[in-house]
């Protein structure tokens, strides 16, 4: 791959991820402190947060693999995103912001498949150069978390005003992203939409796929949850920071490593590793509030391991497998599975499972994260016995 493309290509992961978490990091925050919303309605709105990643994704990713380059896409996504975002800062009624929440997530969460689709299109070897592009989305990640909580702003709308001027910025520059055209196919819209699930004609990436969609119920308590038990639960300050910078951070490192240790391990292993880590990370919640402080730092710590383990090695998995032709398509058929269904199931019953461990506003943390870790502890087993793909080799089709 050319410095240039490299650079250009780490440059759009880097803002794709600023974007994000700039506001969704801090957002159960905001809303518990300055919008006054309760532990459910926290739920809700992180699950419709993932609602669009459900709705059109996976369309999008066949209209970009037919009719439109994949940028030019991303571009006009972007910027009606930031209109939306900005929307959302000025948005005081819990009601109406589920409406902003809804809208702009059918707008963002494509945005994750098209910056896949455009930087796997430009690399001859995805499992090597895909890892070292991604990275620099989490060290947008780290960058803007660490904003938020060095200027102390977590609970302010600036966590949208911020994103919402970077997104316009990046919806204009992603017209100038290498060229990532369509791949016209004889088939209808419709049936290039449908060919995607010719994947599910091997048994691994069928294993695969459901255990990605109820792992991200264990995932959603993270999002939802994690900074707001830090901060109100552990006591802890400028916690944006500290999940940016340990969390991130170790994402940072084990996604540098990922193409070594693919190579070394395989899919399979590194796989499960990646799911073994969810209980860890659940289980040094629960009792980190008991055995000291340190057990919430290795908690937050084992996020680059929870993370790229499963979720970004899961994006490599399903380019692989995937024919040409649909690739996009298929990275838009594993964002609906994991930001789609399964944050959207995950965050409404963590809502349901926050509520009921809820007794006169205060959450009993140590019997909420149990329940996750047990989750996570049963899809382990599972996939143990289930999944079998070591090598995986392109799902033969007809596009």
């Amino acid at each position: 791959m050319k410095a240039k493309v490299r650079f250009e290509l780490s440059t759009m992961m880097f803002l794709e991820y600023y974007i994000w978490g700039t506001w969704f990091v801090a957002m159960g925050r905001y809303l518990s402190d300055t919008l006054q919303a309760e532990s459910g309605e926290i739920g809700t709105i992180y699950a419709l947060s993932w609602i669009g990643a459900m709705i059109s994704p996976f369309f999008v990713g066949s209209i970009a693999d037919r009719y439109f380059a994949a940028q030019k896409v991303n571009g006009v996504l972007h910027i009606l995103g930031g209109g939306l975002l900005y929307i959302l800062s000025i948005t005081q009624d819990i009601g109406a912001f589920y409406w902003g929440m809804l809208f702009y997530s059918i707008l963002f969460m494509p945005t994750i498949a098209l910056t896949n689709s455009i930087a796997m299109n430009q690399s001859s070897d995805v499992a090597k150069d895909f890892p070292l592009l991604r990275v620099l989305g989490t060290a947008g990640w780290i960058v803007s978390n660490v904003v938020v909580g060095t200027l102390d702003i977590g609970n302010s709308n600036l966590i949208f005003i911020i994103p919402a001027v970077i997104s316009v910025g990046f919806g204009i520059y992603s017209f100038f992203l290498p060229d990532t055209p369509p791949k016209p196919t004889k088939a209808s819209v419709f049936k290039n939409f449908a060919s995607a699930f010719v994947l599910f004609k091997d048994r691994s990436y069928t294993v695969f796929f459901i255990g990605s969609v109820l792992l991200c119920i264990p995932l959603s308590f993270y999002y939802s949850y994690a900074n707001v038990f830090l901060a109100n639960g552990a006591g802890m300050t400028n916690t944006e920071t500290i999940m940016a910078v340990l969390g991130q951070g170790s994402e940072v490192f084990f996604m540098l490593a990922l193409p070594f240790l693919l190579k070394r391990w395989g899919v399979r292993n590194i796989l499960l590793i990646g799911m073994g880590a969810w209980v860890l990370r659940y289980l040094m919640f629960r009792y980190g509030l008991d055995g000291g402080v340190w057990l919430l730092y290795i908690g937050v710590l084992l996020h680059g391991i929870c993370y790229d383990f499963f979720f970004a090695t899961g994006q490599i998995y399903t380019d692989l497998k995937a024919p040409q032709g649909i690739k996009g398509a298929a990275q838009g058929l594993i964002t609906f599975a994991t930001y789609g269904v399964g944050l959207t199931i995950g965050s409404k019953f963590g809502g349901m499972v926050a509520e009921a461990y809820t007794t006169d506003g205060v959450i009993d943390w140590s019997g909420l994260w149990l329940v996750p870790a047990a989750i996570a502890g049963v899809l382990l087993v599972i996939f143990l016995l289930l999944f079998r793909d070591k090598t995986p080799e392109p799902v033969e089709a007809t596009i």
